[in-house]
């Protein structure tokens, strides 16, 4: 133990060594043992209920004159003193003692209160002066190693480094392991001190103590924010924790810790943002592609570079479309990284890009044979939605459909025709149109872009005024019926086309018996003034209840 204590003040053994107190001819009476304490501040008084004046570590300069003449008050003092937590008791002889009096020497004793006589006059001030010098000094002593750890960090990073560098400076000033952690405790990096065990090892040991973590931090441990810059749940990016494995954690630990917390705040809002450039990149050369800026000839060559080696099979376009909404400011690169570890269990070579401005994600996805498009495909629409799920974008509602925070529309993946580079092309920007088109459709996992040509013609005429007349003239009466009436009757239309007329199964899945159901199909033939077994009235209303999405 240095006498210059690391907590950020001095020990009562150095305290005594400096001219002032030592000019005194100080004697250690009791508690020599505990002369190891940090001393926090200094204090000079002569009043009966100083102790109440104390908030514990200070040194107590006095003559005694508030000690009290009987047994019973100096003993009481000595105990308030010792309650309180101050570091020392020291007390100046003179007119009040010629030495301390046995009662108060064995009460700090039994209290294990350091008790110091000083057997000749000093000047308090000076004392306070020197003490408080020394305090300071040592404050700046401990900024210092911490801003040396700071610099070090900030030289490792210019010289290329990164994360694994910095925790390693870290961990190598604290003599124990960091680790750098997600705010729900996911570990990311992990650095030794240079002796003890394996950092990996004492990370599974904890593994087992998450939840006790939970209701506070393991004994000894400093944690650490790693700011993110965002308001709320942004705010803190990542944690680092220090654990107390192979010695003791100090104040100057934190210190340290927390200017390395800015730096790796950095470092990682770096990555994301060179992540992100990355996905926009790919983003990009994927709508370059599927507007005609790359052609098919000079597509592969650009594709290599950027990563993307697909083979002589076919191509397969997908695009999921998302509501620019839907994504908080930021989280682009945390859904594409999300959607990258979920489709690499797909097994097939993927290019995957983001494109915040329309909401998509488009991918190119390399086939062996067209045979396993659909398979794929599959694979593909179930490792999209899982990666936005965990990107925490979008979840499961309530009711059992999916939804997004804000309330939007649940995500929709569009399946383009496989082909070579000139059909990913037509089919990128086809099945881009189509995701856009296909909005507010039954949810499904994934779509076949063929089979949505009619819901994208009408949403490529949705802002013209004959679509709304159109919508109105066909479906209006059924629309007004059920602004007011129960039961609402679009509902039963609806799965009765869907079912091309077969009453059966929209009786099952309507869950109505079979005359409930005719006596509804009755009413709308009624109030539509048409027959619904005529086939060119189906084909109006099964138009007009798509188009309807369309329009006001």
């Amino acid at each position: 133990m240095t006498s210059m204590n690391e907590q950020g003040g001095i020990t009562v053994q150095r305290a005594l060594e400096l001219p002032g107190l030592r000019g005194g001819l100080p004697e250690v009476v009791a508690g020599a043992d505990r002369l190891h304490r940090t001393v926090r501040w200094v204090h000079a008084g002569e009043v009966p209920n100083i102790a109440s004046l104390l908030k514990g570590g200070e040194l107590l300069l006095t003559t005694g004159l508030g000690l009290g003449t009987r047994p019973a008050e100096q003993r009481a003092f000595v105990r308030r003193l010792a309650e309180r937590g101050i570091a020392a008791l020291v007390v100046e002889l003179g007119p009040r003692f010629s030495r301390l009096p046995a009662t108060i020497v064995e009460t700090a004793r039994a209290a294990g209160l350091p008790l110091v006589q000083l057997h000749r006059e000093v000047p308090f001030v000076s004392v306070t002066e020197e003490v408080h010098t020394e305090i300071v000094n040592g404050h700046y002593a401990l900024l210092r190693q911490a801003e040396d750890v700071h610099r070090r960090c900030t030289e490792a990073l210019l010289g290329g480094g990164g994360v694994p560098q910095v925790l390693g400076i870290l961990a190598g000033f604290a003599a124990n392991p960091v680790f750098l952690e997600t705010t729900d405790g996911r570990l990311l990096y992990a650095a030794g001190g240079g002796t003890g065990p394996d950092p990996l090892q004492v990370w599974e040991g904890l593994r087992g103590q998450r939840e006790a973590r939970e209701a506070g931090p393991p004994a000894g441990a400093v944690l650490v924010d790693v700011p993110g810059g965002g308001p709320g749940a942004a705010a803190v990016r990542a944690r680092l924790v220090l654990l107390a494995v192979s010695g003791g954690l100090l104040p100057v630990h934190r210190m340290a810790a927390e200017r390395a917390a800015g730096i790796l705040a950095v470092v990682l809002m770096q990555a994301r943002q060179e992540e992100e450039l990355a996905a926009r990149g790919r983003g990009d050369f994927l709508t370059d592609l599927a507007e005609g800026r790359v052609t098919a000839e000079d597509a592969p060559a650009q594709a290599r570079v950027l990563g993307f080696k697909p083979g002589d099979g076919p191509l397969l376009p997908v695009v999921m479309r998302l509501g620019a909404e839907v994504l908080p400011s930021g989280n682009w690169s945390l859904l594409a990284r999300a959607v990258l570890e979920e489709l690499s269990s797909v097994g097939v070579p993927v290019l995957l890009g983001v494109r915040p401005v329309e909401g998509r994600v488009p991918l190119l996805l390399g086939l062996r044979t067209e045979s396993e498009r659909t398979a794929v495909a599959d694979r593909v629409a179930a490792a999209l939605r899982a990666g936005v799920a965990r990107a925490g974008l979008v979840g499961v509602t309530p009711s059992g459909g999916w939804g997004n925070p804000s309330g939007g529309y649940p995500p929709v993946v569009v399946v383009g025709v496989a082909g070579g580079w000139a059909a990913a092309s037509a089919g990128l920007r086809h099945a881009a149109e189509t995701a856009t088109a296909a909005r507010g459709l039954p949810d499904r996992p994934w779509y076949d872009a063929r089979r949505l040509d009619i819901d994208l013609l009408l949403w490529r005429l949705r802002e013209h005024p004959d679509l709304a007349a159109f919508v109105d003239r066909a479906i209006g009466p059924l629309r007004e019926h059920d602004r007011t009436s129960r039961p609402a009757l679009l509902p039963t239309l609806e799965t009765y086309l869907a079912h091309a007329g077969r009453k059966a199964e929209t009786a099952r899945e309507l869950h109505l018996n079979r005359q409930t159901l005719y006596n509804r199909l009755a009413r709308i033939g009624d109030l539509l003034g048409t027959d619904l077994d005529d086939p060119q009235t189906v084909l109006a209303l099964s138009l007009a209840l798509r188009a309807r999405r369309h329009t006001p």
